[in-house]
Formats: structure tokens, sequence, C-alpha cells
């Protein structure tokens, strides 16, 4: 048989002194824990004449503490953070899952559909790591990964097609207003074009415009395809982007299409994991990602 703690104070009457200790005033005890002035000084009262000791001297201003309430307030506050940190482990923590995901993939595709994610998993703590860096499953702590090239990846990981890169050219819908789609080189270089890292304009000049024979272009280059996209939207010039990024920019008249045709590019994009990693939380969150491109 467990044996009694022994006579407690009032809980209260503990918390008004540590809350009081800590700023060496009544007034600014009473706005932390929401009650009067007053309140916290009567629980602090009944505290010191049931303990049979004095806890602070009174001052015109301010608190001092006594040697009494000094020692005191030391065990107080191991007692309370013991309590807390009983709370905090008896309740169910969120599981926390890190995708790694290039800063253009997190910004145009992930972040929009986040909130249809919290929606179905409230208790996943999702954390984004947005880099261009190839981050590593063990020493970054990663457990899920989007690449853009073409398998395989590494020995042990496992892979799924997200969707393929289907290049298409947008702009903004006031940009191309009363304009006519450009048809040839000629029409195109009354534009400026917005360029990533990819660089795709050549091959796609080439392809549905015909050879460029000395045209110039006027461009912008940017060395991620988030800014061009967004250049694109604010009326700078026309982009070439990947369908699934700007799918949503299209579907509330951000964008609109610029020229007709597109590209595959040379790669993909693909989900990238520990084949031997059991975890339910990623499978739950592949499963919604390979769901979403499909909407």
């Amino acid at each position: 048989m467990s044996s009694s703690p022994g006579t407690l104070p009032s809980l209260n009457a503990l918390k008004a002194f540590e809350v009081a200790a800590r700023h060496l005033n009544f007034r600014l005890a009473a706005e932390e824990l929401g009650v009067t002035q007053g309140a916290v000084a009567q629980q602090v009262r009944g505290l010191e004449a049931e303990l049979g000791v004095k806890l602070f001297e009174r001052l015109p201003r301010t608190l001092a503490m006594t040697g009494e309430g000094r020692g005191y307030i030391a065990d107080i506050r191991r007692a309370f953070e013991i309590i807390a940190r009983a709370t905090n482990e008896l309740r169910p923590q969120p599981v926390r899952l890190t995708i790694s995901t290039t800063p253009t993939f997190a910004s145009k595709w992930l972040i929009p559909r986040l909130p249809d994610f919290t929606a179905r998993y409230p208790d996943l703590d999702l954390h984004v790591l947005a880099t261009d860096r190839i981050s590593s499953f063990q020493a970054d702590g990663v457990d899920l990964a989007v690449r853009y090239g073409r398998p395989p990846f590494g020995p042990g990981l496992a892979t799924e097609l997200l969707f393929e890169q289907e290049i298409i050219a947008v702009g903004s819908p006031m940009l191309l207003a009363g304009r006519p789609s450009p048809r040839t080189s000629e029409d195109l270089a009354e534009y400026t074009l917005l360029h990533d890292a990819h660089n795709f304009w050549p091959e796609f000049i080439e392809r549905h415009l015909g050879p460029r024979d000395q045209m110039s272009f006027k461009g912008i280059s940017f060395s991620q395809t988030s800014h061009a996209i967004e250049a694109a939207i604010a009326g700078q010039g026309i982009v070439l982007a990947n369908r699934d990024f700007v799918a949503r920019d299209m579907a509330e008249s951000r964008l609109i299409r610029a020229l007709e045709g597109s590209l595959l590019g040379p790669s993909n994009f693909y989900l990238v994991w520990p084949r031997h990693r059991k975890s339910t939380s990623r499978d739950m969150v592949i499963a919604w990602m390979l769901d979403e491109p499909r909407k």
C-alpha cells in the first residue's frame, strides 16, 4: 500500500506564491493569473498562515523574499516542473515526419495543399525541409523525399512516380489580354522570357516556333523556378513551368496558357524513402501525395 504524501497546502495558493515570487509584485502576478491583486495577496497570506512563516517582505512598490521564502520557492518550482513534465508525457504526442523537397516544389505544390493535409491528419506534425541540396535520410533525419531525376536514386531506397515533368508556357492574363498567342519567333520576341536554372526556352522555341536563326529575345533569369513563376504572375513576362506547379494559378486565373505545345522534361518527380524503414505515418503521407495530382 502506497504511503500518503501528507497534508498539502492549497495548490492555488502555491501557484499564487510561485507567480508572485517570479514577478516580486502582486499586481503583475494577478495579471498573469487572470485574477485580482487582492486575490493573489489573500492566497499568499493564507499560505503564510498555514505554514507559520513569512514568505515575503511587503515593500512600498515591490516584494522581497525572506530566507524561508527563497528556500521554499526552489522546491515548489521543482515540484511544478515535475507535474508539468509528467502531464506532458501522459498526453499523446504528435507524430513528426520530415519531408525533403526543393523550394519550388514546397511553395508551388506542397504548401497550397497543406490545408487539406492538416484537416485529414491533425495529429501528424509535418516538417518540410526545402532546399536544393540533396538531404540525407540519415544525417538530416529525412523520412520522405521528393526528388527530381530518374531512378534508381540509391541502394535501399524505394521510389514511386509522383508526376511527370510536362513543361508549358504561361503568363499573366493582364500581360496577354487582347494580344494573339505568339505563333512565330518574331511574335515571341515582343515578350520578355522568364528563365529558371533549367532553361528550356531554346528547345521549346525550336520545337514549337521553328528555327530561331539570329533572333534575340529579352529575358530575365532566376535561380528558383518559383521566383520565375511569381514574376509571370506579376506580368513581367512568359515563363516555362511544370504544369503541376502552375495548375492552381491557372485554375484561379492568375496565369493562362501563352503558347500552344509542351515539352516533356528529361526527368520526373519521384517520392523516395528508405525501403526497410517502416512508418505508418509516412505511408499515409505517400498515399495522400499520390492521390493529390489526380484531383
